[in-house]
């Protein structure tokens, strides 16, 4: 045996012992493997980048937990009060609205609030001038997280409407992901800012490669801690002219009052702590609440991240489907799943439930994951889901409706990224109202759709269909 066959099998042999040991679904396993012996080096790099589970965030004991309610201070007692309340009201709903908000609630601590106002804002159109309209009249403070910061000419404008609130004396707080908004123009905005007194920080530091891959993929506005905003929306001026051969981008974002936007500005606190040390869970920044309505619209607040026990995002949208009892809606970007997620679509579909599936068709860019994408969606086609495939424009929305009762909106890509190894954030709104909106969208959306035929797909070219497999062995780490 050769120097390198010795060394070569050594580290095969040791490679399949971690990960093993690691206790992986076998999908995820098994493609960490074929990367480890087909691409030695290339798939050593790319684990420490982005495979390691949860004991290689390194700073796990370190961080501010997502999962804590008790971080709402003193209004802990009145969001439990509500959350009670809530799942007394809902008890005589349909059993999906108390059994979906009996597992968010252990899966990732949110509590569902009811003395809420929600505004469904359908596109950057509405969204864009809605929260700069909040913003300037913003009195005491201005929280603002988004993966991706354009510096074109909305982020240009809006650096200009905040160093106008910093003279006003209004506290201006900003997070970014360094590698969505990774840049050369990126990092000289982020000066700019801060030379205008505006405090703008990644929510972790690029330098930390053992932690690159875990993204904080989140979109939080909280203005003066009365209102906030949620949803899929980045900031950037492709939201509103999109390029890249796509003629629309389509997208859904929440702005809501209420004790909800509490439970928003604690979320935004534990990812300013741990991105900058500093404390924001002081009372100025949760100031007393007019005596809202105990009977408005009850949200439920989603987190997860790699530092949570539980995957919550995964969790609550198989809890959507698996308790559904009519018909489900799903809108997402991309479309990877793992093995619970599409067993869970399959049986919706084969017992009967009208379940719809929404997914941009294409773009050039993640070609990877829309190839792996496309062996996932001919797989649940085949067992009666209908799958819409939505082109010339790209569709950035995460939403997810069951039975006309349940809304999701948020940041939780329908990909194993999202699942488990981001950090995200999706709202749940329970109310009849907010689902027919969504609903309606969903209709609306169809005119820019062609459904998938499974059949057709199988008969086409075979190697496009190869290619597709390939993709798929890698999906799980996509």
């Amino acid at each position: 045996m050769t120097p390198f066959t010795l060394a070569y099998t050594i580290y095969v042999i040791a490679a399949v012992a971690y990960i093993v040991s690691e206790n992986r679904r076998p999908q995820s396993a098994f493609a960490w493997l074929f990367l480890f012996i087909t691409v030695p080096l290339g798939g050593l790099v790319l684990y420490i980048l982005f495979g390691r589970m949860r004991g290689g965030v390194g700073r796990t004991r370190t961080l501010v937990r997502q999962d804590r309610p008790e971080l709402l201070g003193d209004t802990l007692d009145r969001a439990v009060a509500e959350h009670e309340h809530a799942m007394a009201r809902i008890a005589a709903r349909p059993a999906l609205l108390r059994q979906l908000a009996t597992l968010c609630h252990a899966a990732s601590g949110g509590l569902v609030t009811t003395s809420n106002r929600v505004e469904v804002l359908q596109d950057a159109s509405r969204k864009y001038p809605r929260l700069f309209a909040d913003l300037e009249a913003a009195r005491h403070s201005i929280h603002l997280q988004y993966y991706i910061w354009r510096p074109d000419r909305l982020g240009m404008r809006l650096m200009a409407l905040l160093e106008a609130k910093v003279a006003e004396g209004v506290q201006v707080r900003l997070l970014y992901d360094p590698v969505g908004s990774f840049g050369i123009k990126g990092a000289i905005y982020v000066r700019r800012m801060r030379a205008r007194g505006i405090e703008m920080w990644p929510s972790s530091p690029l330098w930390r490669v053992h932690t690159i891959s875990y993204r904080n993929h989140r979109k939080i506005a909280v203005i003066d801690g009365r209102i906030g905003y949620t949803g899929g929306l980045n900031i950037g001026e492709e939201h509103l002219k999109p390029g890249k051969g796509f003629t629309v981008w389509r997208d859904t974002h929440l702005r809501m009052t209420g004790l909800s936007v509490r439970a928003l500005q604690r979320v935004f606190a534990v990812d300013w702590a741990n991105a900058t040390g500093q404390d924001l869970f002081a009372p100025e920044h949760f100031p007393p609440l007019d005596d809202a309505d105990g009977d408005g619209q009850p949200v439920q607040l989603v987190t997860s991240g790699p530092d949570s026990d539980w995957r919550a995002i995964r969790t609550q949208y198989f809890g959507m489907i698996s308790n559904a009892r009519e018909r489900v809606r799903v809108q997402t970007p991309y479309f990877i799943l793992d093995a619970s997620l599409a067993e869970a679509l399959k049986c919706a579909a084969l017992s009967g439930i009208d379940v719809s599936v929404m997914v941009t068709a294409g773009g050039p860019d993640q070609r990877l994951v829309y190839w792996a994408a496309r062996t996932y969606l001919a797989e649940i086609a085949t067992a009666g889901v209908e799958v819409l495939m939505f082109e010339g424009g790209f569709l950035h929305a995460k939403t997810v409706v069951a039975d006309g009762w349940v809304a999701s909106v948020g940041s939780g890509n329908w990909d194993i990224r999202s699942f488990s190894i981001n950090y995200e954030l999706n709202a749940l709104v329970y109310d009849a109202a907010v689902a027919a909106d969504l609903e309606a969208a969903y209709d609306r959306d169809r005119a820019r759709c062609r459904r998938f035929d499974p059949d057709a797909y199988r008969a086409g070219p075979r190697l496009p269909r190869f290619r597709d497999s390939v993709a798929r062995l890698v999906s799980p780490v996509l």
